[in-house]
Order: structure tokens, then sequence, then C-alpha cells
């Protein structure tokens, strides 16, 4: 792993980048990155051959051996393998590219232009149009026979083949579909029969994609694999998938050639991978590929057609033991320590995703080591809870510049205060393997006897996923269970969380053992009191079942605050005879929004009540100076310990995220909250919690685009008598003591 060196603030980390010959074709350098992306390309270009464009691009160390991610079909763009470029990246040069048919690539007409011949032609050039001389070659389904046409007449320039369930120009039958012809009209559009040049073009495309792709990933609880494909699929016409089918199939004047004597000529490494449950192709296929080269199989039982998008963790691992075996490393020097020797070590993850995170995380970690005072802890974390970390001392992993910011994605997902938190992390798909993959180079190479997950969505769900990668005790941290719909998502959200939530009851129920220990920041009366689903138990009974409650923590001492108030106030320059009005939204950039229509709000409220001051607090990922300041409202960037300026406050205006509204209900302010919009968390389950506590007003975003309305309810509050429930003082102790034993 390289190391890092981070400039400024402590989330910054400098970019690795890489320099990249290339051939003649079109190149350009990447200058902006994409937050929903778990790697951005250091180089894009586009190949040409015979008039067909062809696009590319290259991630990684130049200076790496290269892998190159072959396309699959033309139904697909190269966006397929999102889930292992990131992780291959880190270690070997990559390179991906568009089929010809797919993605930002040409689509010729006719069948013969896609034949596998043309398709190896075109991975020849990419090679070339990218100054790679040698690589290994991994593809899927049909890009296996390009792969091997490649390798078998162009050996020198192939170092490997992976081949992950091989589809195409064997002789090996396909029970339940070799029957149904695909270029003569059907009387049928039963199961495979959609398979057919007819039914696409007739009107039965839609109908198709989404019966291939049920059958692609069989596997339970696919949805969002199978969600994708169809969206791509969407990306081309079906007039194109029947000319790229035709000329695989060798069809309206296109050759088809068996690769079976071509992959007899093969003579470098092959690794096949099949899953044994896979519904295209059986695994026959992948065993007369292993056969017909010489090559290993790796036979993936219950998997589908799919692996690199369904089992992301095992298919990267795979490829990355084949190219370090295909292309060996020079030796490193490598140290062990005997166990007796070793001081205790624990691994704290902390959600990005706010701030609130951080600062109990913190509270908690210097809890532990008052429980465990030989405990070391790093920490694997992302900006904006670096910038917490950095200001208490805490030790950051270097590892953690490899991490994709996810709070970056999360705004790029957000509208004018408006998050759809389920569907937002639904999408955040690859940074999560990728980020899953940073924390497994992490533990696989560092001896850690604690791993500490706050919300670490990608660690919880992947370790239960690939149980025999956990090597330590892992403790798991959370202040909500269960995803819930939003009442406007209708019938295909709730069908939705409910399946994600059954996945997880599932995961839980056959590997109790992943969790060391589950533990709910807050009490069980804190847990909304409705069903996982249709059919499935309800979130609060199941929770009091599987785990232990640590009570709220704070993170801060509410008296001690309370009592260093007027210093605060006097260093913002607020009087003795006015009040002042706190204004923020979290850790993310996601409030900027309503930032600004508190702003626009400023004069009337002030009207209504001449001694309010308002101080705005933008947070570490909001630029204070991109926002109006007008009369009696001072803007601000990050405030470390906003607790402290929360404890001085008259009155507050938040998000509605967890943390903020707590902290108000610690200090017993009164408070203006107000949700984002379609985010189910703040909408349901702190708002639950808060009505429990009897603390803060709720005022839905629409009732705040008006700056009068707003203004009122932030002067109607400002005189509230608080009478909120007492918030637990000993959160962090608690949580502390139910960890320090998993040492």
């Amino acid at each position: 792993m390289s190391p890092f060196t981070e400039r400024g603030d402590p989330g910054a980390v400098a970019v690795h980048t890489a320099s990249v010959s290339h051939g003649p074709r079109a190149t350009r350098p990447v200058v902006a990155p994409d937050p929903s992306r778990a790697a951005d390309p250091d180089l894009e270009g586009v190949a040409e051959r015979d008039g067909v464009r062809l696009a590319y691009a290259v991630y990684g160390d130049a200076h790496a051996p290269t892998v190159v991610l072959v396309p699959t079909w033309s139904i697909v763009p190269s966006r397929f393998w999102k889930a292992q470029v990131g992780y291959l990246a880190r270690h070997y040069r990559v390179v991906t590219f568009d089929g010809r048919g797919s993605g930002a690539s040409s689509r010729p007409a006719g069948a013969a232009a896609y034949e596998d011949t043309e398709y190896a032609a075109d991975l020849l050039a990419v090679l070339d149009a990218t100054g790679t001389d040698t690589a290994v070659l991994v593809s899927l389904s049909c890009g296996a026979a390009w792969s091997v046409h490649v390798a078998a007449k162009h050996p020198e320039r192939v170092l490997g083949l992976v081949a992950i369930a091989p589809s195409c120009g064997m002789n090996v039958p396909t029970p339940g579909r070799d029957h149904v012809p695909w270029d003569e009209p059907l009387d049928s559009s039963d199961g495979w029969a959609k398979y057919n040049k007819h039914y696409w073009l007739g009107g039965g495309y839609d109908d198709f994609v989404e019966f291939f792709f049920a059958k692609m990933f069989a596997e339970p609880h696919s949805t969002k694999q199978i969600e994708d494909c169809v969206d791509w699929s969407h990306e081309i016409t079906p007039q194109v998938l029947s000319d790229s089918t035709a000329g695989r199939l060798g069809c309206e004047g296109a050759v088809c050639e068996s690769i079976e004597p071509l992959a007899r000529a093969v003579r470098c490494p092959v690794l096949v991978v099949h899953g044994t449950d896979d519904q295209i192709r059986p695994i026959a296929f992948g065993e007369r590929l292993a056969e017909l080269t010489g090559g290993e199989l790796v036979a993936i039982d219950g998997a589908g057609h799919g692996p690199p998008a369904r089992d992301p963790v095992k298919v990267n691992h795979l490829i990355r033991d084949f190219v370090d075996r295909v292309v060996p490393r020079a030796p490193a020097r490598r140290t062990w320590t005997r166990a007796a020797r070793r001081t205790p070590r624990a691994l704290y993850l902390s959600s990005p995703i706010g701030l609130g995170h951080a600062q109990r995380d913190v509270a908690i970690a210097a809890a532990l080591r008052e429980q465990r005072p030989e405990l070391e802890i790093d920490w694997l974390a992302q900006h904006p809870v670096t910038r917490v970390l950095a200001q208490h001392g805490e030790r950051v992993h270097p590892a953690s510049a490899w991490l994709r910011n996810e709070s970056g994605h999360i705004e790029h997902e957000a509208g004018e205060h408006d998050l759809h938190a389920f569907q937002a992390i639904r999408r955040m798909d690859e940074i999560l393997v990728n980020n899953f993959m940073v924390f497994a180079d992490v533990v696989a190479e560092g001896h850690y006897d604690l791993v500490i997950g706050d919300e670490a969505w990608d660690v919880d769900y992947f370790l239960h996923e690939n149980p025999e990668l956990k090597r330590f005790s892992f403790a798991w941290m959370t202040d909500f269970v269960g995803w819930l719909p939003m009442p406007d998502g209708g019938p295909r959200e709730a069908a939705l969380t409910a399946d994600y939530n059954a996945e997880m009851l599932t995961q839980r129920a056959r590997f109790a053992r992943v969790r060391d220990r589950s533990v709910f920041v807050g009490s069980p009366d804190d847990v909304v009191d409705v069903p996982f689903g249709p059919g499935l138990p309800s979130i609060r009974g199941w929770t009091e079942e599987n785990y232990d409650f640590a009570g709220y923590v704070t993170g801060f001492d509410a008296g001690a605050a309370a009592a260093g108030a007027a210093s605060v106030r006097s260093s913002l320059g607020v009087g003795e005879d006015e009040r002042l009005c706190v204004v923020t939204v979290g850790g993310s950039g996601v409030g900027e929004s309503l930032l600004r229509r508190v702003l626009s709000a400023v004069p009337r409220a002030r009207e209504l009540a001449p001694d309010l001051r308002f101080v705005v607090v933008a947070g570490p990922r909001i630029d204070p100076s991109s926002l109006p300041a007008p009369d009696g409202a001072t803007v601000l960037g990050y405030v470390p310990d906003l607790y402290q300026l929360s404890a001085a406050c008259d009155v507050a205006v938040v998000q509605g995220g967890l943390t903020t509204c707590m902290e108000l209900t610690a200090l017993r302010k009164p408070f203006v909250y107000v949700p984002l919009q379609h985010h189910f968390e703040q909408n349901i389950h702190v708002r639950n919690r808060l009505e429990r506590y009897g603390a803060g007003r709720h005022l839905p975003y629409a009732d705040a685009l008006d700056p009068d309305g707003l203004a009122e309810a932030v002067a109607k509050e400002l005189g509230t008598e608080v009478t909120y429930r007492e918030v637990e003082t000993d959160g962090a102790l608690r949580a502390a003591r139910l960890l320090a034993d998993l040492v």
C-alpha cells in the first residue's frame, strides 16, 4: 500500500495520478472527479479502428502490471466493472473500454460488424492506443471468447486470462434454451422464448431485459444489480442488440468461429470462475474452457452469471491473487510480531455522513482508553470526520486516503433540501465496495484485536457476505435500525426497503458470529415500533433481542458547556440584552439550501424580535463566503465543538440530523428542525426519538420556503418553555464498557 501525504485540511489528501503512455488516438487527462464513482480515470481516450470509435479509460500506476477489463456484451457498458475498478487500480494499471455497440463507443450496423474477430481486433486496438504492451485480460460471459482469440493469436500480448462465467463459442449444451431459435418468429414469449430477435424488434425488448437480468442475478436480494443492468440495457436499441447477437451466433451473413481450437492453443496461465447456479450458461461452460486451456477452475457455489457485481469482494481477491501469481512482485521486507508481544490495537470506523458520529466516537474512544489504557486506536476515516480527529489528536491510518468520500456522494445526490437517503446509499454501492476493499487490505496487513464500526455499512454488509475475512472482534454501532420507505415512494420503494431489511435479517440469523456486539446508541423506546416490512418482525422487538443499549452519547458535558456559554456569546459580540439564534446543518454540504432560506428570513425575524442575532454555521463542506450575510447575521465556517455554540444560543434552526437535535435537547434549548425531504432517517427515526423526548418543533421544508413563515416559527419557538425528557449523560462510558471486553 502506497504512503500518502496530507495537505492542509486533514481531510484533503494528495491524489495519486499516473501518466500513461498512449498511441496516436485522441486522449485527454481527466480533471473533475466524479463523486459517485469508486475511482477516477487518469486518462480517457478513444481508439478508432475501421471507423469504429472505442472509448477507453486508464486508471492506476503506470509502472504496475496492466489489467484489462474486457467488454462483456453490447447489452451493458464497461460500467459493469464498477465494483472492480477502484480496488484493482490501487494495485495495478487498469484499462477499461466500452465494446462496440455499448456505452460511449460506436454502434456500427449489421451482424458482420459484431463478429468475435471484430471484438478481438478492438481489444488489440485499445492495447495499442493505451501503450499497453502486455496485460492480464479479465472477462465475463462473451468477453471470454474475445480474450481467447487475442491470447491464442497474439500470445506475446497476454500475460494471463481470467474468464468469469464464459458463455460463448464452445460446444456445450444449455438445457432449457438450446431448443429455442433466436432468429425465427415464435408464437410464444414465455421463458427463453423472449431471447428472440423478432420479439425484441417487435416491442418485447423491455420484457426481455427484465427476464434476462433476473436470470443473470438469480441470487436473492439482487435488486440493485438487476436495476443497474436493466438501466444500462436501455442505452442501446433493440436493433443494436440484435446485430451484436447475430454477429456472435453467425447469423445474417456473419461468421461464427468456435473458440475450442483457439483455447487449446492458449499457453498463458488461465483462471476460470463460474457460478454453480448460473442460469444463463451452466458451469459446464467454465469446466470446458478450463479443460481446453489447462486452466484452474474456481466454482462459486450458489452464484449466478454475474459474480463481479454480486460477489465483488471474492472476485476482486481472486483477480488480485491471480495477477500476483502471473506477475510476481519484488519481495518486500515483512515483520511478524509474536502474539504475546503485541500491543492491543483497535481500528475505529466512523461514518463520514455528517459530523455527529465523529463527536460521539471520539468520546467513546476516550472512555475506552480509560477502561483499557494500553489500547492503541487507529482510525480509518474520511473528511469531515478527519477534521474532528485532527482536532483531538487521533491517529488516522494512511490508507484512509484510498477511501472514496461518502459525503461527496451524498452531496452529489441531494437536491434543494431534498435527499432520498435510502436511494442515495443504494446508489453508493461501488463506493462501499471500494471502501470495504481498503478496509480488507488494512486488516489483512495489520493485527487488530478489535474493529469498531459506527454505521460503517460497507464493513458490516461485506463481512456478513464474506465471513471468512473476519479475524478480529467486531463491534457494530448505530443509532437507527431498519430501512423505511417514504410515503410517496409507492409499492416499489416499500418492496425495496423490505428486501434490504430481509437480507440483513437473514445475514444476522445465519452469521451471528460476525458481530461480537451490536450496540444501539439510545434506548429501546428510541427504536421505531413498526415492522421491517410485510411478514417481517417488529423493528423494536427485533432490536431489543439483538442489541445492547448504550443510551444516547452526546460526546460532551452539558453542564460545562452551559457554564461557558457567556464567554462564547461575548466572543461573538452578542450583548447581554440580545438573544442568539444559531443555525446549523451538520457536517455535509446538503444543508446549504436551508441556510439560504434562513438567511432570507433574518430581516423579518428581527422585525418580530429586534433583539435577535443570528450566527449561521456553514460547516466544513460549505464555503461561508458563498452565503449572504444580512444585517444581524454572522456566517461562520467550520466550528470545532459546535455544542459550545449551541449552549450559548437562545433558539436554533437545524436540519434534522440526530446529533445536532440531541445536542440541543441535552442542552435544553428550544429549536426548529427542518428534515431533508425524502430522508427516511430524519423524517421517521429521528422524529420518533425527538417526539419521545418532547423536543423541538418540526417544520416541513415546504413551510420554510416562505421567509415570513420561517421567521414566525423561529420567533414563536424563541419564547417556548422547555420541558424535555432528560438525556443520558453516561452513554460514552456505557458504550466503552460494552467494547472493552472484546479487546
